[in-house]
């Protein structure tokens, strides 16, 4: 599956913020507007002015919503919540080149609250994976304790875990004693 950049930019955005929404008794990844300017920074989220708590709110209920189109069993329900992020974002496309990058396509306008920005960016970017057919690939690993959200871009569509190195392999260790000490018995 090809992906343009600037899609799969924002595709990572979806992800890390939907991953910073707080576990059952967890931390909340944004707990503060500190938190939410260095998610900003590390996204390197483009023309962004003074966040405020509105800021902040605005950014959980998308996160919300995204976490919804994870969740969604159809291709209709995520298109629902899809059309909805993008609908009160007031999506306005228009082409820029900035920042080293060559021509993309910015959805939100210009102005935007960081909140509206991310809807539309990232709300047209999900909606490309459902127009195409790909939304099985928006995921949760399947680690029993971890639900961490990830985007399967594995040429089979088979991947299972957020982090081959961490859940799949802590799986796949677990599972190989096991084995061993039903052998061993």
């Amino acid at each position: 599956m090809q992906i343009p950049h600037d899609t799969r930019r924002a595709l990572d955005v979806v992800v890390d913020l939907v991953n910073t929404a707080p576990d059952p008794g967890g931390p909340d990844g944004l707990a503060d507007l500190g938190a939410l300017r260095e998610f900003v920074r590390e996204h390197e989220i483009s023309d962004v002015g003074v966040l405020g708590a509105r800021d902040l709110a605005g950014v959980r209920t998308v996160r919300g919503l995204f976490g919804q189109i994870f969740a969604a069993g159809t291709d209709r329900l995520a298109a629902g919540v899809i059309n909805e992020l993008v609908a009160a974002a007031g999506t306005t496309p228009r082409l820029t080149d900035h920042d080293g990058y060559d021509w993309h396509v910015h959805y939100f306008a210009p102005g935007a609250s960081v909140g509206d920005h991310i809807a539309a960016d990232c709300g047209m970017a999900l909606a490309f994976i459902v127009v195409s057919g790909e939304r099985e690939r928006l995921r949760r690993c399947e680690a029993p304790d971890c639900r961490r959200a990830f985007v399967d871009l594995s040429r089979n569509r088979s991947r299972r875990y957020c982090d081959s190195r961490t859940c799949g392999n802590r799986l796949h260790v677990a599972a190989y004693r096991a084995r061993r000490k039903e052998a061993a018995e």
